[in-house]
């Protein structure tokens, strides 16, 4: 199926009017989900009338409200669904300059964090018309680690976004040089183009990480952000297509733990802590990884936890996801769900959700990640907002709600 394991999805063409029956189909949902919408002849007639005279047409509150949360029950690589209903909406629709974009971006952080109370939110800019240039954000998440490679080859702080560094060092970025400085945003707009946005310290919530059990586990000096907030994918609703929508949920603690911080390729941390733990490295026999996995899971829960934020286990996940595929299926629903992404990194097979099989199909609304913009996010050059030249990148985001 489209969107699944390396079949792309169809290529988004910004040049196109908004597809009509894409746009019924939705209206169709909204209106069988929502029993105090609206007439449904008279919406549908009116639609129809609004994309015959201007190639698209603007949802309302509540449609847009519906379709964000549609959205998130449709992503097939999300574990977290069973909260779909509880994402909140910030409609800034009316924003267009970067400073304005900027501005809502810092808000969204802030009211997301929640004193650690952390809270699914999506800001949602304005749509792309059919022909004409539109704003996007650069970065793959609003909050990410640079990458500050150096002369030997050695970077210093997270790898995956060595490219991304130099992009936004060219164009006036000064970084620290740390393991864990905060990239600034890219925004990028038709009236302006691309500008640097440095995030303020009181959007970006951080916790240090220690080890319940081991003291020298501190002195690692590592942290992570507490908003895992995706900023470069599209979000489509009814035909509409909303490439400035940032979201976020909150942590699952493998994705930090077996992933940011442990795989090869970005902060490599297991051969550390092994060491630290006195585990004997020189055969992969000993599962020296796997129980510096464990360790390295362990802290970040520990330490999310008592700093009163909010994160989740993968046990906890995956038995809440399967609470949430009987619940829709009771609806009437099927839940597309992409496995290699469903099962957690760690212990998957102690898992409930390992040992069965999920429908896949590529349901819509949805948030679609393109080429573009995946290349943009990892540092490729670009021409102005909406025109960026590169193709052919795989379509895969590192983290979901």
């Amino acid at each position: 199926m489209p969107g699944y394991r390396d079949i792309p999805t169809s290529r988004w063409d910004p040049d196109a009017p908004t597809d009509l029956d894409e746009a019924e189909a939705f209206l169709r949902l909204f209106h069988d989900e929502n029993d105090d919408a609206e007439n449904l002849r008279a919406r549908l007639a009116a639609v129809r009338a609004e994309i015959a005279a201007t190639g698209t047409y603007t949802h309302t509150r509540e449609e847009l409200t519906f379709g964000a949360r549609v959205a998130w029950r449709n992503s097939s690589r999300c574990i977290g669904r069973l909260y779909w209903r509880s994402l909140r909406l910030l409609d800034r629709r009316d924003v267009h300059t970067a400073d304005g974009i900027y501005s809502s971006v810092v808000d969204h952080l802030c009211s997301a964090t929640n004193n650690g109370n952390i809270r699914p939110t999506i800001t949602v800019f304005p749509p792309a018309r059919p022909g004409q240039p539109y704003a996007r954000i650069w970065n793959e998440q609003l909050i990410r680690y640079a990458g500050h490679r150096q002369s030997d080859g050695h970077v210093v702080g997270d790898p995956r976004y060595v490219d991304f560094t130099a992009a936004v060092s060219a164009m006036g970025w000064i970084g620290k040089g740390t393991a864990f400085d905060i990239l600034p945003l890219v925004i990028d707009t038709p009236a302006e183009g691309p500008r640097l946005f440095d995030l303020p310290e009181h959007a970006v919530s951080e916790v240090h990480l220690s080890h319940p059990e081991h003291p020298w586990f501190a002195d690692l000096d590592l942290r992570w952000h507490v908003v895992p907030a995706i900023s470069h994918m599209r979000l489509t609703i009814g035909g509409i297509h909303y490439p400035c929508a940032p979201f976020n949920g909150w942590y699952l603690g493998a994705e930090i733990g077996a992933r940011n911080l442990a795989d090869l390729d970005r902060y490599n941390m297991l051969h550390v802590v092994a060491d630290k733990l006195g585990l004997d490295t020189s055969t992969d026999a000993t599962l020296w990884r796997d129980r510096a996995m464990v360790e390295l899971n362990i802290a970040v829960l520990h330490s999310f936890t008592t700093a009163g934020v909010r994160i989740s286990d993968h046990h906890t996940e995956a038995h809440l996801f399967c609470t949430h595929i009987e619940r829709e299926e009771r609806l009437g629903r099927s839940v597309p769900a992409d496995w290699t992404w469903i099962v957690p990194p760690l212990s998957g097979s102690a898992t409930p959700v390992f040992h069965r099989y999920y429908h896949e199909a590529d349901l819509r609304p949805n948030f679609y990640l393109d080429p573009e913009a995946r290349a943009l996010a990892l540092g490729a050059a670009a021409e102005p907002a909406g025109r960026c030249p590169v193709t052919g990148a795989s379509a895969q985001p590192t983290e979901s709600m």
